[in-house]
């Protein structure tokens, strides 16, 4: 089965490029990015996908995030910090630019209409999993949104799962207090009533 050029849109910011590829259905990926490459593999309606770009500038692959969508992948990737600036295109070659990928005009915004304009929006992505670099998709980046890796949400929700327990055993106790409060407190209204029970006969006698 021949493998078909896979069908790739971008657009960036100064700190980070949003990339797309333009697949519904995707299966059986292969996503690994480093800080020079992106190489994707896939199926579609049964077809064979495949790119192999190399970066017009240096990558931070380990910050960076995608998520498999029904009619898409997306990418959110940081460009490395000192590269921090508007690329002219998002590849080193030229050739493979023009024929390989295209402006996502949704989310392109010129240099000078960034500041106005804000960052991506990435609440798509969100649960996405983070890339190694290298290594594919590997979640369980620190700190990464829906990772759960150390000093992320997992830990956080382990502490406040343990918290909202001990709030538990605290709520019982008070209910078992309070309980034993309208216990005795009606054992003394039972008493009181037996106390105006034998009044009357006191006024009799």
């Amino acid at each position: 089965m021949p493998t078909n050029t896979a069908p790739v849109k971008w657009a960036q910011r100064s700190d980070s490029l949003y990339v797309t590829i333009s697949l519904p259905d995707v299966k059986d990926e292969t996503i690994t990015l480093t800080d020079a490459k992106l190489v994707f593999t896939g199926k579609s309606n049964n077809n064979e996908y495949a790119c192999d770009f190399e970066f017009f500038k240096g990558c931070k692959a380990e910050t960076s995030t995608y998520k498999v969508l029904p009619r898409s992948i997306q990418m959110h990737i940081m460009k490395a910090e000192e590269e921090e600036e508007f690329w002219p295109r998002l590849l080193k070659d030229k050739a493979a630019e023009k024929n390989q990928v295209k402006v996502d005009w949704d989310k392109y915004v010129d240099e000078d209409e960034e500041e106005e304009a804000g960052g991506f929006d990435t609440s798509g992505l969100e649960g996405g999993q983070g890339m190694m670099p290298g290594m594919g998709g590997m979640g369980g980046m620190p700190g990464m949104p829906g990772m759960g890796g150390p000093g992320g949400p997992g830990g956080m929700d382990m502490e406040a799962l343990m918290a909202q327990m001990g709030g538990m055993g605290g709520m019982e106790e008070m209910m078992a207090k309070m309980k034993n409060d309208l216990e005795n407190k009606g054992g003394g209204e039972e008493e009181a009533d037996s106390d105006d029970d034998d009044l009357p006969d006191l006024e009799e006698s």
